[in-house]
């Protein structure tokens, strides 16, 4: 190996090693708590040396917001993969979803919530963004229905499962009818 791949990989490690360490921080304590004095602390190098991967901790926070699309991705497909039929794939969907947003709630922020400097539905959308997107389309665009565009009814569907999971979390939704709100929303938007 050479001197000039050690140095990537080395690099690329240190960058892994800051977007971990931001997650778990704000999986732990909340965003608030990610500053950059408490990251370069936690990762025992300095300032200057975050500083050098991220400008702050905006991009820190997309970071975060791509790594979280990825898995958000891969999970919505396994859980469609595994259904058989339209209307058990856009339920497995919504499930595989918010249980997504429940079980990671700062990466479900820095996707939906903070600004972490990221272009959505835009030409420079990062693609693990659109890639998500996609996962969601996929099985979405095959019930929108006649006359409506698939991306369209996409959009809109994803929007109830994110309030859903934001009502929720927030409290404001009782979590015992998840379920039932999962099947109103399936048989009723998407019409199975």
């Amino acid at each position: 190996m050479s001197v000039q791949e050690r140095k990537q990989r080395e690099r690329a490690e240190r960058e892994r090693l800051i977007v971990v360490t931001a997650r778990e921080l704000a999986e732990q304590q909340g965003w608030d708590a990610v500053t950059t004095r408490r990251l370069a602390e936690r990762i025992e190098y300095s300032q200057p040396v975050l500083y050098s991967h991220f400008r702050g901790k905006r991009e820190i926070i997309g970071a975060v917001a791509l790594e979280g699309a990825t898995e958000m991705a891969a999970a919505v497909r396994a859980a469609a993969s595994a259904a058989d039929g339209p209307r058990a794939r856009v339920a497995a969907l919504a499930r595989a979803y918010l249980d997504f947003a429940e079980r990671n709630p700062a990466v479900y922020d820095a996707l939906f919530q903070l600004d972490g400097g990221l272009a959505y539905a835009q030409e420079d959308t990062p693609e693990p963004l659109k890639d998500a997107f996609a996962a969601l389309l996929e099985s979405l665009g095959e019930v929108a229905g006649d006359g409506v565009h698939p991306g369209l009814f996409t959009e809109t569907f994803w929007a109830a499962l994110h309030g859903l999971a934001t009502l929720t979390r927030a409290g404001r939704l009782p979590p015992k009818d998840a379920e039932r709100r999962v099947e109103l929303l399936v048989d009723r938007l998407a019409k199975l």
